[in-house]
């Protein structure tokens, strides 16, 4: 599935709940689907620098597409990750770098963030994209 078309189903999902109170547990629910990290990655070198709360992100590289595996220590922030790494593992580096990520003000998710989460929320995209573009680096 195409980066675009997987965004475009969360959208989808997304606009099927009335208030923010129902999104906020769908995006629990979510992180509870989120593809773990193995232990040994759970390092200082895999939290992503610019959250509030620990989250933990390791990216592998296999057959020319880019698997993430994540965790964190806060329930919501589980749920951001998981929605970045739904849309963003098993992509082309490629793809991930040229991805836009305008489907995140379409559900609406940075206005209903605290300041401090939704910063959490563009370091998480950050970091996804550089470990895309290491591995671009590493096709080209």
């Amino acid at each position: 599935m195409q980066i675009e078309d997987i965004q475009n189903e969360i959208i989808d999902e997304f606009s099927m709940f009335e208030d923010w109170e129902e999104r906020y547990q769908y995006m629990i629910d979510l992180g509870k689907t989120l593809p773990l990290i193995e232990e040994q990655y759970k390092t200082e070198d895999n939290i992503i620098k610019g959250c509030q709360s620990k989250v933990w992100v390791h990216a592998e590289m296999n057959d020319d597409k880019v698997q993430f595996t994540a965790d964190s220590d806060a329930i919501i922030t589980k749920g951001i990750i998981a929605i970045l790494i739904r849309v963003f593992s098993d992509q082309k580096p490629k793809d991930i770098i040229e991805a836009n990520t305008d489907f995140i003000d379409k559900i609406g998710l940075k206005e209903h963030l605290s300041p401090t989460r939704a910063n959490g929320l563009v370091s998480m995209i950050k970091q996804l994209k550089m470990y895309a573009i290491a591995y671009q680096t590493q096709l080209n």
